[in-house]
């Protein structure tokens, strides 16, 4: 049965992060298209910089670590837990546009389990979670391991900001490859980060992505929705 298993959870976390999962993360780019507009973000290099730097000092010591909470908070079954870290998340977001984002990927990946009948969502049938927590849902209902999901998420995060830069700069695919492959370190480190938080060490400090976020709202012309 073990060995089933150590088969079976990898390909369920692979199926949950991929871009194919019907829950809009294609329409979105967490403001890297101001960025780009802007100029901060032209090439590969700059790229790297915007979206690895995202990662590691906000992403990691916010949605990662609270992401960890909500895994810690359903493994045990404290549902308060739960609702707490993710009624936390949600007062953390930057932006209209970023809220947005976070809901209604949210609410597309619950709708995604219900379709497939996934019984852990429907005592939450009645609230409006963010992607993680719904995340955090369907990798606790495939019984992935946290420090497994919790790089799942941050992979799906980087692999979101790199499609995204492909088009925007536009990077070349190779250079998106390139990308994907150096965030192997940087997911290693955000998890770590992640997992060693205390409560008072949360905290979400990325400005440049906030103005740019908020300038999004009103640039001329636009491809993504954030």
């Amino acid at each position: 049965m073990s060995e089933a298993k150590s088969v079976i959870l990898p390909i369920q976390l692979l199926r949950l992060v991929s871009p194919s999962q019907p829950v809009g993360a294609f329409s979105y780019s967490r403001s890297l298209e101001w960025a780009v507009h802007d100029r901060t973000v032209r090439d590969e290099a700059t790229a790297a910089e915007w979206i690895f730097g995202l990662v590691e000092r906000s992403y990691a010591v916010c949605d990662a670590a609270l992401f960890w909470r909500m895994m810690q908070a359903l493994g045990a079954g404290d549902r308060e837990a739960f609702l707490r870290a993710d009624a936390w998340l949600s007062a953390m977001r930057e932006s209209r546009e970023i809220e947005f984002e976070d809901k209604q990927m949210g609410a597309s990946m619950l709708q995604v389990l219900r379709d497939l009948d996934v019984p852990l969502v429907r005592s939450y049938a009645d609230r409006r979670l963010s992607y993680p927590a719904a995340f955090a849902l369907a990798a606790t209902h495939w019984d992935i391991a946290p420090p497994v999901a919790l790089r799942g998420l941050i992979w799906s995060m980087i692999e979101g900001q790199v499609s995204a830069a492909i088009r925007l700069v536009p990077l070349g695919h190779t250079s998106g490859q390139r990308l994907l492959v150096a965030a192997a370190d940087v997911i290693e480190r955000a998890a770590c980060k992640a997992e060693s938080l205390g409560d008072d060490e949360i905290g979400n400090a990325a400005p440049a992505m906030a103005m740019a976020s908020a300038w999004h709202e009103t640039q001329y012309s636009r491809l993504f929705r954030s």
